[in-house]
């Protein structure tokens, strides 16, 4: 049988059924599980206007690191909640998932199911719903892009919004390089709305005030607290999010190894400092690699979106790239499916292939996705991007030398908001509430 037929055969994860509430013989282990990390890092959680407010509410966080279940766990201490986690986040442990409180989504879909099990939750279970809206952990320490429909949805649930905006945990295991530096952490809990306050609110203004409280740059925050980070590794990774060069412009020739992110093409290189910030290296043979052009990471990544955001403007956006191509339809495992086209250009996606004997086509529209969801060295098959039906989630492993999954995620950004602009509309996409998977 081959791997299609598999997948046709399989049966698919049950979306619709009802959210359990977190059983009590799970709590003590969550507290278990969560408190000794919390404890290491040294947690200090900046309560703000909280006194009284009590389940059930909409719990909204930040998405950094794994370690960001354990701190709202601790949060939330003594409250049980809901939280809205990835499909593959229930890989091979289903039945623990959904009994400590797991709801399942498939990232980047228009899911109705979800809303419907939110409500279940906060109106009839009485609970705390708890959402990471980012839909993946931030790439370089800053915000990453939220739905217009997040404050649509707080208005329609009804019941208090809170907030739970977390520092240090990017630093402490940044996606592109996951090894745990130890550093402290902490995080600001506060109440950003009453049921009273949304009544009369309008759903601009709760995006609005829902956009500013997501608003960090950990960075900056590393630099304003001193937090220094002195582990010999701490750039090897780095140059998965920034894949082009800002001194000769080369995509995909970056490489990071110990303290040094460099360029293979023009051979320029940085250090990254015991504070978070790149510094040029002093080269005798060419004054210029001493020029330092971005000493703030982040601005090195915004860099690279406008690069981007050109090609698009003048509509000469196109990749195509062989790619490797796995399916998930449940929590049972991977089913490999074999080698497809991968295209992502001005009309969006489209992944086309043969599987077997079976032709396949999957395309996605660049307004039907205002981001999409990537991984850095997934399980150790290299880096890949996932798109996801109601059914089934699809995981594409580009099989080209010269490429970044950093690149796509940033287009698919920007495609989205070029056409938005374009149309004049605001296109109703539901809530991506989609928690990083805990792999």
């Amino acid at each position: 049988m081959t791997g299609f037929e598999k997948l046709q055969q399989a049966k698919r994860f049950d979306m619709k059924k009802k959210p359990i509430r977190q059983r009590h013989f799970l709590r003590p282990v969550t507290w278990l599980l969560s408190y000794p990390t919390v404890w290491s890092h040294r947690l200090k959680i900046n309560r703000i206007n909280m006194e009284g407010i009590k389940p059930p509410f909409l719990l909204l966080c930040t998405h950094h690191a794994f370690i960001d279940f354990k701190v709202t766990t601790a949060a939330l201490f003594p409250y049980r909640a809901n939280y809205v986690v990835a499909i593959d986040g229930f890989l091979k442990r289903e039945w623990l998932l959904r009994n400590a409180g797991g709801i399942c989504k498939r990232k980047f879909t228009n899911d109705l199911q979800l809303i419907r099990q939110i409500r279940e939750v906060l109106a009839v279970n009485k609970d705390v719903l708890a959402l990471y809206p980012e839909a993946r952990y931030t790439l370089v320490g800053t915000t990453a892009v939220l739905p217009d429909s997040l404050g649509k949805m707080a208005k329609l649930l009804g019941v208090p919004v809170v907030m739970l905006n977390m520092h240090g945990h990017y630093l402490s295991s940044p996606v592109w390089n996951l090894k745990d530096r130890g550093s402290r952490i902490e995080a600001d809990y506060s109440l950003l709305f009453t049921k009273e306050d949304l009544a009369k609110s309008s759903v601009s203004h709760i995006n609005a005030v829902i956009r500013k409280a997501f608003e960090y740059d950990e960075y900056r925050w590393q630099k304003d607290n001193k937090i220094r980070i002195s582990y010999p590794k701490r750039a090897e990774g780095l140059h998965k999010p920034l894949y082009q060069c800002p001194h000769c412009l080369s995509e995909y020739t970056t490489y990071s190894e110990g303290i040094h992110i460099g360029c293979s093409t023009c051979h320029k290189k940085w250090e990254m400092t015991e504070y978070g910030e790149l510094r040029a290296i002093q080269r005798a043979d060419d004054e210029q690699l001493l020029v330092t052009e971005f000493p703030h990471i982040p601005d090195w990544y915004e860099f690279e979106r406008k690069q981007v955001r050109v090609q698009i403007e003048a509509g000469t956006y196109c990749l195509k790239t062989k790619v490797h191509v796995e399916a998930l339809p449940n929590a049972k495992g991977y089913i490999p499916l074999g080698d497809a086209l991968l295209i992502h250009d001005m009309q969006g996606f489209k992944l086309e292939g043969m599987f077997g004997k079976e032709g396949f086509l999957l395309a996605k529209t660049p307004l039907s996705m205002y981001s999409c969801h990537i991984e850095y060295e997934y399980f150790g098959k290299g880096d890949c991007i996932d798109l996801s039906t109601l059914e089934d989630t699809y995981y594409i492993y580009p099989k080209e030398q010269k490429f970044s999954v950093t690149k796509i995620a940033l287009a698919t950004e920007e495609l989205f908001a070029y056409y938005s602009k374009e149309q004049e509309i605001t296109p109703h996409i539901l809530l991506e509430a989609v928690a990083q998977s805990p792999s």
